[in-house]
């Protein structure tokens, strides 16, 4: 595998496991520093010594201003520089829309949206001292269309997230900076099986054109793709990734 990411720094949000921890070991495998995020601070502690020297843990909850503003400057500290953001933490909720309670529908929305936005903009004066940046958000198909696993706040909070993108992508453009989304589709994570039984996954699974779920690997493929240098000129998009979901 070719360093395509030497000399780079990156910041990868919930990657203490699925597609976070995916995207870190690629982002590692392609030569960059990474500092891995989680809110579960033992969690993601020893997810770091796991990958290796080249990986940091800074623990944090995306969805508190002030956490996240310590920990890009604590990154930025240890590592000298920020060039690459990973936007992966997330939350899903299955409640009934007439079921959903206010402090349950913040705390979607909190995480999901407030904690990419939050993210974001902490990272930019960084990435503006070197008018170099990749942002990449986790959106999902339900930005798209509606959850099957999640419920109304979950498809909220994804659809918000293409809308941020694209604000991002337009005004931060001027700095090199790019911003993109991903739209993953039935992934094979821990949350997914949380979520559901192996029985209710295996029925679903037909209805899939190819035939399978996504690997966490797979997706991280696409993100690190979008984080690399030959996205260069790709800003402001939203690339699925379900297996032809959406095409039915």
């Amino acid at each position: 595998m070719t360093a395509e990411f030497q000399g780079r720094v990156a910041l990868v949000t919930g990657a203490g496991r699925g597609m976070g921890r995916a995207t870190a070991e690629r982002l590692l495998a392609g030569g960059a520093h990474v500092a891995v995020n989680d809110v579960n601070a033992e969690q993601i502690e020893a997810v770091a010594s796991e990958l290796g020297a080249d990986a940091a843990a800074f623990p944090a909850n995306v969805a508190d201003k002030s956490s996240v503003d310590a920990m890009v400057a604590a990154v930025t500290e240890h590592f000298g520089r920020l060039d690459i953001l990973i936007n992966n933490a997330g939350i899903v909720s299955p409640t009934a829309f007439e079921s959903i309670e206010e402090s349950e529908w913040r705390r979607v929305l909190d995480v999901n949206v407030n904690g990419v936005f939050f993210c974001t903009q902490a990272v930019i004066p960084a990435m503006q001292a070197n008018s170099y940046g990749r942002i990449v958000n986790f959106s999902s198909t339900a930005g798209k269309n509606v959850s099957t696993v999640g419920g109304a706040s979950y498809t909220t909070s994804k659809a918000a997230v293409l809308g941020l993108t694209r604000a991002a992508a337009k005004e931060l453009a001027a700095y090199h900076i790019t911003v993109n989304a991903v739209c993953p589709g039935m992934i094979d994570t821990d949350m997914l099986r949380v979520a559901w039984s192996e029985e209710r996954i295996q029925e679903y699974i037909p209805s899939i054109p190819l035939n399978r779920m996504g690997a966490p690997s797979e997706v991280a493929e696409l993100v690190c793709f979008l984080a690399s240098d030959r996205a260069a000129y790709i800003t402001g998009a939203a690339l699925d990734i379900t297996g032809g979901e959406l095409m039915v």
